[in-house]
């Protein structure tokens, strides 16, 4: 085997698990998307919340210390204590829940029936207000998050471990590690969706909501347990890539990535998500591997959004999407 083939099979590798990454982030949207018909703009910037809400408690850091000490004329900073990981993000994902429980009670229970753009906007207001509350909440600085996940270090893969053709290559703990828990968590989710009554109920009501309605199906409730699934599968990407590149304000825009993992997979498909995050994530790093270096590469910078745009010409309903025919 050459060097080059070599290579090119490292290259999908870590391409398949980088797509795991953007289709981990992608499910949030489909989540809440399928359930109410909203483009939630904000679920990157759940993502950064999430990930800087559990460093602050982990690390035992007083929620609003800045604002408190520059009102009160205090020095105060942290409460003296760090909280084990797990405990950590059982309480995060209780944060995420009473978020949820604040977006539907202040926010969107009061714009049901409004047109798509209109819950669109407000999704870009979310987003920018939970940015300035993580702000106030744990500080801006970059931060590092450590839940005892293996990272830094690689994994050799020969005829000594897994004997993969006799040949070794490298390939990130961390990407083994994400690989895994997205494969669980999606299994998780479409279990949850086929199998159990609020599973059932979320689709009753993603399909219509007045037959939903008419049947006893709360909304309100369907849609806080939506938007908190949302915020933990957002807490499980913040925590992937956070391990990955620290706990910053960048981490917000991985949203941009899901777009086009979206737009291949289909906004309203679980399983879509997931193939639209693998085909993102090996397109992009084979297209860097064998075009890049022909076009002075950073060829993963827009080849995602062109891959979408020519979706968007001749499969506009994306790969598992729903046709939608309208009849006039």
């Amino acid at each position: 085997m050459s060097d080059q083939l070599i290579f090119a099979t490292e290259v999908i590798l870590n391409g398949l698990m980088a797509g795991v990454l953007y289709a981990l982030v992608a499910l949030g949207f489909v989540l809440i998307y399928k359930a109410s018909g909203i483009f939630n703009y904000a679920q990157g910037v759940m993502a950064l919340f999430a990930a800087m809400t559990l460093v602050g408690i982990m690390n035992g850091q007083v929620p609003f210390a800045h604002l408190i000490n520059a009102i009160f004329g205090a020095h105060i900073t942290h409460f003296g204590w760090n909280v084990p990981a797990l405990l950590a993000i059982i309480l995060t994902m209780g944060v995420m829940v009473l978020l949820a429980w604040a977006v539907q009670q202040f926010v969107m229970r009061h714009l049901v029936g409004q047109e798509p753009i209109i819950l669109f906007m407000a999704t870009i207001g979310l987003a920018y207000f939970l940015e300035g509350v993580a702000d106030l909440m744990w500080g801006s600085e970059i931060k590092t998050l450590d839940v005892g996940l293996p990272q830094g270090l690689n994994v050799w893969i020969d005829d000594t471990t897994y004997g993969i053709l006799g040949y070794g290559f490298f390939i990130d703990n961390l990407d083994i590690v994400a690989t895994v828990i997205a494969a669980l968590l999606v299994a998780a989710l479409v279990a949850f969706s086929q199998y159990t009554k609020q599973g059932r109920a979320m689709r009753a009501v993603a399909d219509d909501h007045q037959a939903a309605l008419s049947v006893g199906i709360s909304l309100n409730f369907i849609w806080v347990l939506v938007w908190s699934v949302a915020g933990f599968v957002a807490l499980v990407a913040g925590i992937m890539w956070g391990t990955k590149s620290g706990v910053q304000f960048s981490l917000s825009l991985i949203a941009l990535k899901a777009l086009p993992v979206l737009m291949l997979g289909g906004f309203t498909s679980i399983p879509g998500a997931i193939v639209g995050g693998l085909i993102i994530g090996v397109g992009e790093k084979l297209f860097e591997f064998a075009i890049g270096p022909l076009v002075g590469g950073a060829t993963e910078n827009w080849f995602a959004y062109v891959l979408a745009l020519i979706f968007l010409v001749f499969r506009p309903q994306g790969l598992f999407g729903e046709k939608i025919i309208e009849r006039v």
